[in-house]
């Protein structure tokens, strides 16, 4: 009776194509855009978590605070002078669960290769660059405490500026000048990409501290301070005990604010992930309500051949059909075409999320995850909203089915 069922099933189908395919058209476009929508959700937050990754690992990042002159106008966090090397070396000494300590200070300066030149942004900093911003050299070497203590006319370039002034050409072992000084090429770093705001992480080039610090641009304090915590488990541990050290080494007063901020990205990426994950969920309901009205037409369809098929029922059940003979014609009609506009819909919805990957340049992730559940869900609207049809063709009475013109 089950496999009777479905071949009737799909004769009622067939004799009604146009109808039977608009009635799907519902279920395809919700089961389609529930998967092109989760993709292009899961895409955003994979770049979103890479970007924040790609800068380091269970990351911390101090900043000067703002300047305030008296009666002027407070410029950006970040505008004071308030950091040191010494301030980098005591919260690598002093403060337990610190991997490592990267002191940075940066300005944008023209390198030069002959006739060939380049803005970019010059940095110095220490031999733990590498490790906490999580760079790697891909030709030549980073330089190293003896290049930090002579204060060497080194550098290491970031693909970008590698290619601008030596194309395909390798730079290692060549002379380029910055800011008309020489300095020796002694690596290339691997390319790492642009980063969340969409600024290009290549466009680098690293010389030791005490290098940029006397010979490049004669200052005594650092931009920056990154700290790498030993885990995420002691991160904010460790926040805490670097705002302390700081303070105390400033001699800040307990009314007198902090003249540094200490950035927690860890911190941002559960935001930015939370945020994404709202927006995956937003769009997962958008699709979601597609398929409810999709379901809400196999309801009205199904309707309409019970309407239609009024007689044939009353005849079915004359000749010795049960209730759940009837009940089951009916559902079985409302899940093929749940089942098949689901089928249907999973292709669309992959050639949805390539098309949108490809026109809007959005990373897009497929997940089996979405892919099963807007089918099983396709699957279950069918079978809910076909249920009450089916009810109630099964509920006639057969000689009331019969007299039915």
């Amino acid at each position: 009776m089950f496999w009777e069922s479905v071949l009737i099933a799909f004769d009622g189908l067939k004799a009604n194509k146009l109808r039977s395919i608009l009635t799907m058209l519902g279920i395809i476009i919700g089961v389609g855009a529930v998967i092109a929508m989760l993709s292009v959700g899961k895409g955003v937050q994979q770049k979103v978590d890479s970007a924040i990754a790609s800068l380091g690992s269970n990351l911390l990042i101090v900043v000067p605070g703002s300047n305030s002159p008296s009666g002027g106008v407070r410029l950006a966090a970040g505008s004071n002078i308030t950091l040191t090397n010494q301030d980098a070396q005591a919260i690598s000494k002093e403060i337990n669960g610190v991997n490592a300590v990267a002191p940075a200070v940066r300005q944008q300066f023209q390198v030069v290769n002959g006739n060939q030149n380049w803005m970019t942004q010059v940095q110095g900093s220490t031999t733990d660059f590498l490790d906490v911003l999580n760079w790697h050299v891909a030709s030549g070497s980073f330089f190293t405490i003896r290049d930090l203590d002579s204060r060497a006319r080194v550098v290491v370039l970031g693909q970008t500026v590698a290619t601008n002034l030596f194309g395909d050409i390798s730079p290692v072992g060549q002379t380029i000048r910055i800011n008309k000084a020489p300095f020796r090429v002694i690596g290339v770093f691997e390319v790492k990409g642009q980063s969340g705001m969409g600024q290009d992480q290549d466009d680098i080039a690293v010389i030791p501290l005490t290098t940029a610090q006397d010979r490049l641009l004669g200052i005594t304090y650092v931009n920056t301070i990154s700290v790498q915590a030993e885990s995420g488990d002691v991160i904010n541990q460790v926040q805490d005990d670097i705002t302390a050290l700081l303070r105390v080494r400033h001699r800040l007063q307990p009314n007198v604010p902090d003249d540094f901020t200490v950035r927690n990205l860890a911190a941002i990426m559960a935001t930015a992930q939370e945020t994404t994950n709202t927006m995956t969920i937003f769009l997962g309901v958008v699709g979601a309500i597609s398929l409810v009205v999709g379901g809400i037409g196999i309801m009205n369809i199904m309707l309409v051949s019970v309407t239609e098929r009024t007689r044939e029922i009353g005849i079915r059940k004359a000749l010795g059909a049960t209730f759940n003979n009837i009940l089951l014609q009916f559902l079985i009609e409302a899940i093929v075409i749940g089942v098949t506009g689901g089928l249907i819909g999973i292709f669309t919805g992959l050639g949805g999320a390539q098309v949108i990957s490809y026109v809007t340049g959005w990373a897009t992730v497929i997940s089996w995850t979405s892919i099963v559940a807007s089918f099983g869900v396709s699957v279950l609207t069918g079978l809910f909203f076909g249920l009450y049809p089916a009810r109630k063709a099964a509920l006639l009475d057969p000689i009331d089915a019969l007299r039915y013109e």
